[in-house]
C-alpha cells in the first residue's frame, strides 16, 4: 500500500500524529489505525493544499480493499473449517455401514440378510435371484420376482443359515442383455485424502472405491 503522506503531502504535524499511533501485535496496521491516521491527515493538512477528492477516494477505496480481503480470508478460514468437520463426521458415518456395489459376492449383514439390485436394460416377463455357497458353489436359495420393469430392481433375502459366510448372487432374466448384478458390502474402512478430494471407501471384498461411485446406503 502506497504511503498516505506521499500521496496526500501532509506537513510534519501529521507526520507527528501518524508516529503515535500504536501497531498491532503483528506489526501492520488495522482498520482502527488507518482511521485514525485518515482522521489526523484531514486534521493536518495543508490549507492552502487541501487534499483532491480523488486522493481521498483513492484512499477509501485502499482501506476498502483491504477490510473486504480480510473478511474474505476470516470467511474462507471458517467455511474451510466447517467443510474439514462436516468431511471427517461423514466419514465416522460410513463405517460399518453397507453401499451398494456392482459385483456378485455378498455377506449376512447384522440381522443376517442379504441384500442387493439387479439393473434391467430392459424389461422383462420373469427374473430369478440364486443364492450360492461361495466357497462350494451349492445352491443355497433361489427367488422368483416375476415381471419386472427396466431399471434396478431390488431383491432381499432376510433368513440367510446362520454360519453362513459368503453367498455367490446371480440373476437370470429372458432379457437380450443379461442383469447386471448389484450388491450392499460393509465399509471397512474410510480414507480422507488431503486437498479436498472425495473420500475413499474401503470396502469388504471389494477394495478401494471412490464415495462419488456409491448410490444407495442401507
Amino acid at each position: 500500500m502506497n504511503d498516505i503522506a506521499s500521496l496526500t503531502g501532509a506537513g510534519a504535524t501529521y507526520g507527528a500524529a501518524r508516529a503515535g499511533v500504536q501497531r498491532a501485535d503483528n506489526g501492520t496496521l488495522g482498520q482502527k489505525d488507518f482511521l485514525t491516521l485518515m482522521t489526523a491527515q484531514l486534521q493536518n493538512q495543508d490549507p492552502f493544499k487541501p487534499m483532491e477528492n480523488g486522493e481521498f477516494l483513492a484512499q477509501m477505496a485502499q482501506f476498502s480493499t483491504v477490510s473486504g480481503i480480510e473478511s474474505v480470508n476470516a470467511t474462507l478460514g471458517d467455511i474451510s473449517s466447517q467443510i474439514g468437520g462436516g468431511r471427517l463426521a461423514t466419514a465416522s458415518s460410513l463405517m460399518n455401514q453397507q453401499v451398494l456395489v456392482p459385483g456378485t459376492l455378498a455377506r449376512p449383514d447384522a440381522e443376517g440378510g442379504i441384500h442387493g439390485a439387479a439393473e434391467l436394460a430392459e424389461a422383462a416377463s420373469g427374473v430369478s435371484v440364486i443364492y450360492s455357497d461361495a466357497t462350494s458353489g451349492a445352491e443355497l436359495h433361489r427367488q422368483e420376482l416375476g415381471a419386472q420393469g427396466a431399471g434396478l430392481v431390488p431383491f432381499d433375502w432376510t433368513d440367510v443359515p446362520p454360519g453362513t459366510a459368503a453367498v455367490r448372487v446371480s440373476i437370470q432374466s429372458d432379457t437380450e442383455t443379461p442383469p447386471a448384478p448389484f450388491v450392499y458390502a460393509r465399509v471397512v474402512g474410510v480414507d480422507m485424502p488431503e486437498g479436498g478430494q472425495d473420500l475413499t471407501l474401503r470396502i469388504e471384498d471389494y477394495g478401494l472405491r471412490s464415495s462419488l461411485e456409491i448410490t444407495s446406503i442401507r
